[in-house]
């Protein structure tokens, strides 16, 4: 079963429990993509600015996390998740037959004074060129929010904490190789040191259109939308489901640069992302998830599955487990 984070309103939700998962590091190369968009001159200073990476962003659909700062000539734009704007249930999961809120919805974004405007979803595109690819339906999970012009002077595009984004990653997530995400879910109180999570990959799917990943603490109702760094903190990922199994709470991300280029190609967007104005600095002082053979890490708890296929992963979008109140 497949389930969505996003903070649906007028439900009680549980927040999951992180596990107590150990420590040891593995990176993975990444590639540098030309033409990401400079931050100077543009945007506020990141110790001024009330809207970044990790805002929460409310519609009709309910409450999600942005990801990244993107533009497009003149205008200016706050990525988040297509299925937080979907019409569907927690296990409506195929984007090109789901239903979403039109193009032009607005959208509240913390920190922001005006409203935003639904530029861009992959699935409302999707479903536009009538798209049947099974990959490119399951995980092409990618929206863009337009901001008012009178707040692009408020928004900065740093991450908070890691710093960065440095670029966009292009190619696969070796399993095992460290990632980072800002979440900023309803559920966590408003607890901002439990906002970023540090963790590992633990394979890709969908010919590499997501990264099953897990973090401490794990992607919760909310978190939806959620941008991902590599380590060398290039933007990967896009927060999209919450997974029961193999092993529950790790979250299916879907890969950002094949979400651009799709914008792109079939959207028409011409969007680039925008690198932040402070140095990536890793996850310092934040718990790290490992995957050794020996002691709790994942190697012992997942087997073959930290490394191996991930096929047959159980998940959820909305993170509503029908009968659990999850």
């Amino acid at each position: 079963m497949i389930l969505r984070n996003v903070t649906r309103r007028g439900r009680v939700l549980r927040c999951l429990a992180a596990a107590g998962l150990v420590v040891g590091a593995a990176t993975a190369g990444a590639l540098a993509i030309p033409g990401a968009a400079s931050a100077s001159g543009r945007f506020a200073s990141e110790q001024d600015a009330s809207i970044h990476p990790g805002v929460t962003l409310d519609s009709a659909a309910g409450q999600c996390t942005s990801n990244f700062l993107f533009t497009s000539g003149d205008k200016t734009y706050i990525g988040m998740a297509a299925h937080c704007v979907g019409k569907g249930g927690e296990t409506d999961t195929d984007g090109c037959k789901s239903r979403s809120y039109p193009l032009g919805t607005r959208i509240k974004i913390h920190g922001a004074r005006n409203l935003g405007r639904l530029a861009y979803s992959s699935w409302i595109t999707m479903q536009k060129h009538g798209e049947r690819n099974d990959d490119l339906c399951a995980y092409n999970d990618f929206a863009l929010v337009e901001l008012d012009d009178d707040d692009v002077r408020n928004a900065n595009p740093t991450v908070p904490h890691f710093g960065g984004p440095v670029g966009l990653r292009r190619g696969g997530l070796e399993a095992g190789a460290q990632v980072y995400t800002y979440g900023n879910s309803d559920l966590r109180a408003g607890l901002s040191p439990l906002s970023p999570k540090q963790g590992v990959n633990l394979g890709d799917e969908g010919r590499g259109r997501t990264h099953q990943v897990v973090t401490l603490s794990p992607g919760v109702p909310g978190d939806s939308g959620s941008g991902f760094l590599d380590s060398d903190g290039r933007a990967f990922g896009v927060l999209s489901t919450l997974s029961l199994t193999p092993l529950p709470g790790s979250n299916g991300v879907s890969d950002l640069a094949k979400a651009v280029d799709y914008a792109n190609n079939e959207g028409n967007m011409d969007i680039q992302l925008v690198e932040g104005d402070r140095d990536f600095s890793g996850g310092t002082g934040l718990p790290v998830l490992g995957t050794g053979t020996s002691g709790p890490g994942l190697g012992n708890i997942l087997g073959d599955s930290a490394t191996g296929s991930r096929r047959g992963v159980s998940s959820s979008r909305h993170g509503l487990l029908p009968g659990t109140g999850i």
